[in-house]
């Protein structure tokens, strides 16, 4: 799963609503890239700055956009089962601060279900280019949370 969600240049390939994705710099540890997210007419084009720490932890954050403040994603692997080497688990955390209120508004109603989608696409190309998982995947509920969460590199 490190592999499929530090591939940021394949990201319009399989993910929705990512019309492009251009790596501008990259490194064992960092990664920066254009992104270009939404439906036109309605996209956001941003940079963002990716820092990884293989094979546990990916975070992902921007302060660069048209429509938001900043936006913070992390990742975080773990192993999985023990009688189960190739299993992983996965905590995923995404926190986004709007310029607008309108956009906020909008923003919370669709929140859930766009941050499945996004999940559930890294999953898929995981199926596509592994094979089928080995253990059934646990979806679990997403959790809005107003704490302040800081990560140091």
């Amino acid at each position: 799963m490190f592999t499929i969600v530090s591939d940021v240049e394949n990201y319009s390939k399989f993910l929705p609503w990512c019309e492009s994705s251009v790596v501008t710099q990259r490194d064992a540890s960092y990664i920066q890239a254009n992104l270009v997210i939404g439906m036109k007419p309605v996209t956001e084009s941003y940079t963002s700055r990716v820092f990884l720490r293989k094979p546990s932890l990916i975070v992902a954050e921007s302060n660069k956009g048209a429509h938001f403040k900043q936006m913070l994603t992390k990742w975080q692997f773990s192993p999985g089962l023990k009688s189960v080497p190739q299993s992983t688990i996965v905590d995923f955390y995404v926190s986004l601060e709007f310029r607008s209120s309108i956009h906020a508004n909008i923003a919370n109603v669709f929140f859930n279900e766009v941050v499945k989608a996004m999940a559930g696409a890294f999953y898929e190309e995981a199926k596509r280019r592994y094979g089928k998982e080995s253990v059934p995947s646990r979806r679990i509920a997403v959790v809005k949370n107003n704490d302040e969460d800081k990560t140091q590199f």
